[in-house]
């Protein structure tokens, strides 16, 4: 008998089907319970109907309980001939569909059908729960099968009376018999992957997600069904589902009463080996279920032997059981009574501490659910120090976080575990928990001082870091370096946090300040850790104000990768992230693939799960910057997902789905992610990403033709640059802000901002600040109706964002070359360049999805086109389909623009958009019934 692919079984299908006279064929369908087995079945049934030659179809129970049929019709019937729809033009035995009490009875129709000559399609599901009739009439038939059966058995092998004999003994098979057999296995993450996104959609499934539950489900197709649509059955509709929403979903019933009903079927004295490896939760040596359910060896080994016969373990090595799946396991550890798990949980732990190296993390569960605090207590802080060594970081927080939180751990282990979870959550991925928890620390005042500024620096990192509470981490910080004056190594970690100004809102004197001081400390200090975390935050602070020395130091943080010091990689990894962070912002996106690439293995390597995820979320602003947009928006609607607890990376995904709604014409999509409800930008946030956001806020304000609110919104941003004094960090909101404060009628405040952009730089001006700047002064000249003085200004700026490259950019500041030159009263040849630039813009941002910047710019085209190339007068018909402009309003109607947004962007009268969304409604409707999405002319308070 051979295995059968995919290929093979549909060859094996139409092979059959297609020459039912041929030799008699039997296909053994062979697969665990909820592999597949009766959707093979289905497959062969629709490919029968549908099949071109006539012939019974037989589908019924093994144990006889029902016989249903029907006959297909043969391709060369007569439709016409007043035969019954369905039937064929011979009908070798037409029967009624029966119900029968056993096989005799089922024998008494089905064998003079089988003899009669034509072909019979015989299909047996649940062939292992056949009675000994229902085996009798299946080997008889098999035995002596006629030219024209094809016989398919279905059976789960592992509940077979006598195992590999699908019929209870050996069949002794004609040698004109083709016996194949298809063996199903369970899917492989790939195929998990496709099951979850045909249910739930791609942009729900997080990697996180498919690998729950592939791992919970062991990659039974039905567990993964029914777990999804448990899944949105507990948690409700989500954009995006998560691990722990697998988990807090529990078992599927299916599964539950299937595992459940095996155990029953077990003698008691047998039911402890399966309650022992429920309670171990891994597979586990023969030896160790004997230990934890207290058996001795003869009757260990006589319980396992009938839980593998009952199919409710399984081997999964060389003398190594446990269960089909994690879920099954807990379906049987939900049942067990209280003593009881306790008794096993005690015995499980004794079992592991005989282990060499000792499990510290899984004998810590065992003692805790076992009630032996104090061996909990000490097992828990040798597992997290083991995790924290093998850079484990996460999987410390969470043993830490859980005895932390425990009313009854005595003041002096928390003093020992304190610090520990304070370290670990630098590196790791932080919870409120974790916050909550060291800050009711640091409330005892019990701790000597140098225990409470190590726990408060950490914690002032978490909260500057990775909860977006920048201003909150640099109070905490400034205490930690009081607490810390006789731990120089430690308050210099401290010092250099505090010089990072991309976090706190006070001015960057004080963040100067601070490098100055922790840079002459370092100099002096033997602790190569001290050195290379304090270069690690210089590389920042130098990039993020512009200076070119950065790279130097950079270049010699890098070789600190040569050494073998471990504790030194997750500050190298955290420079090359927060290098290529700021050295995006600063205009080298060009130098940030590397850096980022670089950074992340060196973190993925010493466990900096932050710091990853920080760089992940770099690698998302790249993309935007970059153009490389698509599928840009289902990566950041991920990636927020993902890091949920983490406002600060979670920022830069934020800012991302801002720009692409901007320019897509989701404006209230957009103000969510920046500033609204449901999705803020954090407070916190880091300032490059504020300033960036407010950019946009100016932009949609302007585009309303709401100047009022964005000259005030530029005034308000524009005050906290300047209050914090970085001004690299302009680059992304100045020319917006510029033309608004100009269009409010306030030149010369305008030209000041201009001015105190160019000079804040101090000369250290890098290439988005330089395309700003020539952006800001072509912006200024066109306010101002000098518009032939704008164009070399965009041009210039153009060309410096097209060597980046910033393709966006290049082709906002292209379009408003081009519109300057067309205002200007350009001569014939200039004017004609400037109208292919704006074809040109339109098609590269059609092509980007920017719809709402295609309509725009299409709008000026049109009003700039030469006469020649305009359409002659009058309207042409378009029948019931929408005309081009039609199109255009639908589209931005669809986007949430409200008629008189779009009348602004296409250079329309809100009246003219009201009769285009009109008749686009009236013909959407008397095409299918499709409606036009009700256009607002009034945005919701």
């Amino acid at each position: 008998m051979s295995t059968l692919s995919d290929e093979a079984w549909e060859r094996w299908l139409t092979q059959t089907l297609a020459h039912p006279t041929r030799q008699p064929a039997l296909l053994l369908i062979e697969g665990p319970a909820g592999t597949g087995k009766s959707r093979l079945v289905d497959r062969l049934l629709e490919a029968a109907e549908t099949g071109p030659r006539s012939r019974v179809v037989l589908a019924f129970t093994a144990s006889g309980v029902a016989l249903a049929h029907h006959t297909v019709r043969s391709a060369s019937s007569d439709a016409g001939s007043g035969q019954a729809a369905g039937r064929t033009r011979h009908e070798p035995l037409p029967l009624p569909p029966r119900l029968y009490s056993d096989a005799a009875a089922l024998a008494e129709d089905l064998v003079p059908l089988l003899e009669s000559g034509g072909p019979v399609l015989l299909i047996a599901e649940d062939v292992h729960r056949a009675d000994g009739g229902g085996q009798e009439l299946l080997r008889r038939v098999l035995e002596r099968p006629p030219a024209g059966l094809a016989a398919v058995l279905a059976y789960r092998p592992e509940e077979l009376a006598e195992p590999g004999l699908v019929l209870g003994r050996a069949v002794t098979y004609p040698a004109r018999l083709s016996l194949l057999r298809i063996r199903l296995v369970p899917l492989d993450a790939e195929q998990v992957r496709l099951m979850v996104e045909e249910r739930l959609g791609a942009d729900c499934c997080l990697p996180e997600l498919v690998a729950r539950i592939h791992e919970r489900s062991a990659g039974v197709p039905q567990v993964v069904v029914d777990l999804v649509r448990q899944l949105e059955d507990v948690c409700g509709p989500k954009e995006r589902y998560t691990a722990k929403d697998v988990d807090a979903t529990g078992t599927p019933v299916r599964l539950a009463e299937l595992v459940l009903g095996r155990v029953a079927a077990l003698r008691e004295e047998h039911r402890a080996v399966v309650r022992a490896a429920a309670v171990l939760e891994e597979p586990s040596t023969a030896e160790d279920l004997y230990a934890v359910g207290a058996l001795p060896a003869g009757t260990g080994r006589e319980a396992l032997v009938a839980a593998l016969r009952k199919a409710v373990l399984q081997e999964t090595g060389n003398d190594v059981y446990g269960f089909p799946s994690p879920l099954a396991g807990a379906a049987v550890y939900e049942e067990l009574p209280g003593p009881l798990r306790q008794e096993m949980h005690r015995r499980a732990a004794d079992v592991l501490t005989q282990r060499q190296p000792v499990p510290w993390a899984r004998l810590a569960e065992h003692r805790h659910r076992g009630g032996r605090l104090r061996g909990w207590l000490r097992a828990v802080e040798r597992a997290a120090w083991q995790c924290a060594d093998a850079g484990e970081h996460q999987t410390a927080i969470d043993l830490l976080e859980h005895a932390l939180s425990h009313h009854a751990v005595p003041r002096e282990m928390r003093a020992r575990l304190a610090p520990l979870l304070a370290h670990s959550a630098v590196l790791g991925l932080h919870t409120d928990q974790t916050v909550q928890v060291l800050r009711q620390i640091l409330d005892e005042q019990s701790l000597p001082a140098a225990v409470r500024g190590q726990i408060r620096l950490d914690l002032g990192l978490v909260l500057y870091n990775q909860a977006g509470m920048g201003l909150q981490g640099w109070v905490e910080l400034e205490q930690a370096v009081d607490e810390l004056a006789e731990r120089p190594a430690l308050a210099a970690r401290a010092m250099s946090a505090l010089a990072m100004p991309v976090m706190s809102t006070v001015p960057l004197e004080r963040n100067l300040y601070w490098l100055e001081k922790v840079r002459k400390m370092a100099a002096h200090s033997d602790d190569a850790e001290v050195r290379t975390a304090v270069a690690a935050n210089t590389i920042a602070v130098l990039l993020e104000t512009g200076d070119p020395t950065a790279w130097d130091v950079l270049e010699r943080l890098r070789g600190a990768t040569e050494s073998d010091q471990a504790e030194r990689l997750p500050h190298v990894a955290r420079g090359l992230v927060n290098g290529a962070d700021a050295a995006l912002w600063l205009g080298h996106p060009q130098r940030v693939g590397d850096l980022l690439e670089e950074g992340l293995d060196l973190a993925a390597r010493s466990g900096a799960s932050y710091v990853e995820q920080d760089g992940r979320g770099t690698g998302l602003l790249l993309d935007w910057v970059t153009g490389r947009w698509t599928g840009l928006s289902g990566r950041a609607r991920a990636f927020i997902a993902e890091t949920g607890v983490m406002p600060g990376p979670a920022a830069d995904a934020r800012i991302v789905l801002g720009m692409l709604a901007l320019a897509q014409g989701e404006w209230q999509q957009m103000a969510a992610w920046l500033s609204g409800d449901g999705h803020p930008l954090p407070v916190g946030s880091p300032l490059p990403h504020v300033a960036a956001a407010a950019g946009a806020l100016v932009r949609t304000a302007l585009a309303r033709g709401d100047v009022d609110t964005a000259a005030a919104e530029a005034a308000t941003a524009w005050d906290r640059l300047r209050d914090k004094g970085v001004w690299v960090w302009a680059s992304e909101l100045a020319p917006w802000a510029v033309e608004a404060t100009a269009l409010a009628g306030r030149r010369n405040a305008a030209e000041d901002m201009i001015a105190e952009f160019e000079a804040g730089l101090k000369g250290n001006v890098g290439p988005s600040a330089a395309a700003a700047l020539h952006w800001c002064r072509g912006v200024l000249s066109q306010a101002a109706g000098e518009q032939a003085l704008a164009v070399p200004h965009f041009r210039r700026a153009a060309a410096v964002y097209g060597e980046m490259p910033r393709p966006y950019a290049v082709i906002l500041t292209t379009e408003a070359a081009a519109q300057c030159t067309l205002e200007s009263g350009a001569d014939a040849g200039a004017s004609a360049a400037a109208v292919e630039d704006l074809a040109s813009c339109v098609q590269q941002l059609t092509d980007v999805g920017a719809g709402w910047d295609a309509a725009r710019v299409r709008a000026t085209l049109r009003a700039h086109q030469p006469a020649a190339e305009q359409r002659r007068r009058g309207r042409p018909s378009y029948g019931d389909q929408l005309s081009p402009r039609e199109q255009e309003v639908n589209d931005l109607a669809n986007a949430g623009l409200t008629n008189r947004e779009i009348a602004a962007t296409l250079h329309l009268s809100p009246r003219t958009v009201e009769q285009h969304v009109s008749r686009a409604r009236r013909k959407l409707e008397s095409q299918s019934g499709q409606q036009l999405s009700r256009t607002r002319t009034s945005r919701p308070g």
